[in-house]
């Protein structure tokens, strides 16, 4: 176990103690990508790079009090000049910066409010981790990670946990800001207007362009241009506000979720900036009063047969639905679903699984969507490690069928793994590549996974990874439009030196 500092409160009637740690991570990541996300075109080149992630922990630990901050630095090797300046933009960041104060107790007979084993609020900027980060997740893998600016209550009684959450965005607190219109979404300081010049984004326009790319022209029925993207799923809006209710129970070998989660989005209206003559920057404005609200609830199951000595079944069932509007102010009428066994033999692990998400079809009318949207999980973890799926790259308008098939063999010291999927559209896709057909094939292909990882010691591990993905024309079509025109063999491969040192750890201790 790590040694943690321990600060003595002389004459400190409620506590005699507290504890504070210090962490850090250096975490480099090499990768040659291959079609990685997307198919590349023919004649390209693959890409290779290194990226790094540098964090540091603080945490403070009371009896009632437990405070934590976290800032890091996100590089890739050689994209800075040899002096920093103001156009390299911020890449260190404060990745996490939050209280949890205790509020009731049973253990601590100092606190004299009773009536739940623990409540406590939980406030500041945190990562949201909940069931198997299907929809909620801090999505680690992701150098920069995932954290909402939020509040949470959470309590504890009877073997019931039941977590309430909320969150509220703003642009700005500056002096002669009024109202609460929020633009969402952080856009670059230059656009491309619509006869090609390199001009100025106006003040809260968020510009649109083809495919949202700051070198095309602006276009009307564009995408949103973003300096970052705002999610790793698709999306190209933050949301305004968020409510959320958490509520889990075990009872025997059996775990039972549910999750309601309330995100709204800012409404818009399309405007323009510019002139015929010198050209036109398109785009929205976020300044109409109201917002979109989307409702996402359903319930996860988890459970588990037979003893450690023996073969050991675990499984899991979860189903998920949306409805109220998606963030462009459409009727939503989505689900998810989820099933799938594991069984366990010593070190060995292996089993199936599916996933269904529902998409969009030729029938689907204007004024509606049927796409289910993964909220803000950890898509990478579940729908293939080359992320072609629910992730900055892209979803499919017609949703997505995954059935996969997990192998595992995890020692002291290290595990390999090996994932297969076979990708399927949920639902029909116009095929308006080919006149001789109505629909393309609803087959997207296979994709294999493979990883290695080995413990050096204990703060220093390191991942080998190689992803294979054999797509075909409706991979091709779905992710880039085209057909015959990308190669179908797509290869990922990346070395993860993982360094991850407690400063207060002493040898003593950990023996």
């Amino acid at each position: 176990m790590a040694v943690t500092g321990i600060v003595c409160f002389l004459g400190d009637p409620i506590s005699s103690t507290a504890q504070f740690s210090l962490a850090g991570q250096l975490r480099t990541r090499t990768e040659v990508r291959d079609g990685l996300g997307t198919l590349n075109a023919k004649g390209t080149d693959p890409a290779f790079f290194t990226s790094q992630r540098t964090r540091l922990t603080f945490g403070y630990k009371w009896d009632r009090l437990n405070f934590n901050v976290s800032v890091q630095d996100i590089r890739v090797w050689g994209q800075d000049a040899s002096t920093i300046n103001n156009a390299d933009g911020n890449k260190l960041m404060v990745h996490e910066a939050w209280a949890e104060l205790t509020l009731m107790n049973v253990a601590d007979t100092t606190i004299k409010t009773k009536g739940i084993d623990n409540l406590s609020l939980k406030i500041g900027r945190q990562a949201l981790i909940y069931d198997d980060v299907r929809l909620l997740g801090d999505l680690d893998w992701l150098q920069q990670g995932r954290r909402h600016d939020a509040v949470l209550v959470k309590a504890v009684h009877h073997g019931w946990q039941i977590d309430l959450g909320a969150g509220f965005n703003q642009n700005t607190d500056a002096f002669g800001y009024t109202g609460t219109s929020y633009t969402a979404g952080n856009v670059p300081a230059y656009v491309t207007n619509s006869s090609g010049v390199l001009v100025g984004t106006p003040a809260g326009l968020m510009p649109l362009a083809p495919n949202g790319s700051v070198s095309a022209a602006s276009n009307k029925a564009g995408m949103p241009v973003l300096a970052n993207a705002v999610s790793t799923n698709g999306m190209n809006q933050q949301y305004k506000s968020m409510q959320m209710l958490y509520v889990s129970r075990k009872l025997g070998q059996t775990k039972f979720a549910g999750l309601f989660f309330k995100d709204d989005f800012s409404k818009y209206r399309l405007d323009s900036s510019g002139s015929a003559s010198g050209g036109y920057v398109y785009g929205r404005r976020y300044d109409v009063k109201g917002v979109n609200s989307r409702l996402t609830y359903g319930l996860m199951i988890n459970g588990s047969i037979g003893k450690s000595s023996g073969l050991k079944n675990a499984w899991q069932l979860g189903a998920y639905f949306q409805s109220g509007k998606d963030r462009d102010g459409k009727d939503l009428n989505a689900s998810h679903y989820t099933a799938s066994l594991t069984f366990q033999k010593g070190r060995f692990s292996f089993g199936p699984g599916y996933d269904y998400l529902s998409g969009n079809d030729a029938n689907t009318p204007a004024t509606e969507s049927r796409r289910f949207d993964p909220l803000y999980g950890t898509p990478h973890k579940h729908w293939g490690y080359m992320d072609y799926y629910y992730v900055g790259t892209g979803s499919p308008v017609g949703g997505l069928q995954d059935a996969y098939f997990k192998v595992k063999y995890q020692a002291s010291l290290f595990f390999i793994s090996l994932d297969a999927h076979n990708f399927r559209l949920a639902e029909n896709v116009t095929n308006a590549a080919d006149p001789d057909k109505i629909n393309i094939d609803k087959n997207l292909g296979y994709e294999f996974d493979l990883i290695a990882s080995y413990s050096l010691n204990r703060f220093t591990a390191l991942e080998l990874g190689y992803s294979f993905m054999k797509a075909n024309n409706s991979t091709e079509y779905v992710k880039r439009g085209t057909m015959n025109e990308a190669r179908h063999n797509a290869n990922w491969a990346y070395l993860m030196i993982n360094i991850r040192p407690d400063f207060f750890f002493g040898k003593s201790a950990g023996k």
